[in-house]
């Protein structure tokens, strides 16, 4: 068996990514897809943290568009993220991968609350940990949310699932034939040229810590594992 270059890993998921072509909600075959992903990579045995966002059920921005308190909305998108993360839960233990969901925002009758010691001990159990409410506070990503995590846990790279999207472009390939994807970027080139990987704050945070970042498509069947494994795909991000 080929061994797996990273030993814990933070997995981004997107929420758009759960909702398939609808655009809205989640597709159970989505999701049972990604949760096969998982489980392949569980098998190698990488200690898998998992942060999903809300953006198929609920974004911040767009309750702020409507003219909705920017914190009551980004409340709302955090509740989004907690929906997504119980029904990946229930698609990993369908799939015999023991999984705890931990939450920032305390709701005990649903999941843990986060705890970095408990995480911790949870991954070196080999139990899937999802971390949902992201990161208990308004005007935060979910990928801030991904960046903190991986800090705190001291994972050895944040894996950014794509819906697709296989990389990093200087254009959107969907709009301009003639883009051109990146290999490799550093994280100062991503927040000099204003690129769509994460937002400012959670590249900032990557850069600052050291925290390894490769963005790939979450579409195509097996990329999770391939990413672990160390294969050419997606763009890796890293560095000052």
């Amino acid at each position: 068996m080929t061994a797996a270059r990273y030993r814990r890993i933070v997995l981004k998921l997107s929420g758009e990514a759960l909702s398939g072509k609808q655009g809205y909600g989640i597709d159970p075959a989505i999701i049972q897809s990604v949760a096969k992903q998982i489980k392949e990579v569980a098998e190698l045995g990488v200690e898998i943290a998992v942060v999903v966002g809300g953006g198929n059920i609920w974004r911040g921005k767009v309750g702020s568009e409507m003219g909705m308190d920017r914190a009551n909305a980004d409340y709302m998108g955090m509740l989004a993220t907690v929906m997504n993360s119980l029904a990946l839960q229930d698609s990993l233990e369908n799939n015999g991968i023991p999984t705890r969901v931990q939450t920032s925002i305390e709701m005990r009758q649903v999941a843990e609350p986060y705890i970095r010691r408990k995480a911790i001990r949870h991954l070196e159990k080999k139990r899937v940990v999802i971390f949902a409410a992201g990161t208990g506070n308004p005007y935060f990503s979910t990928d801030t949310t991904a960046a903190l995590r991986a800090a705190e846990v001291e994972a050895d790279v944040i894996l950014m699932a794509k819906n697709n999207v296989d990389g990093v472009y200087n254009a959107d390939p969907k709009l301009d034939k003639d883009a051109e994807k990146y290999d490799q970027l550093s994280y100062m080139d991503v927040l000099n040229e204003g690129l769509g990987v994460m937002d400012s704050t959670a590249s900032s945070l990557c850069m600052d810590n050291d925290i390894a970042l490769l963005v790939f498509s979450i579409t195509e069947e097996g990329n999770i594992k391939k990413a672990v494994l160390g294969e050419n795909i997606g763009t890796i991000v890293r560095g000052k």
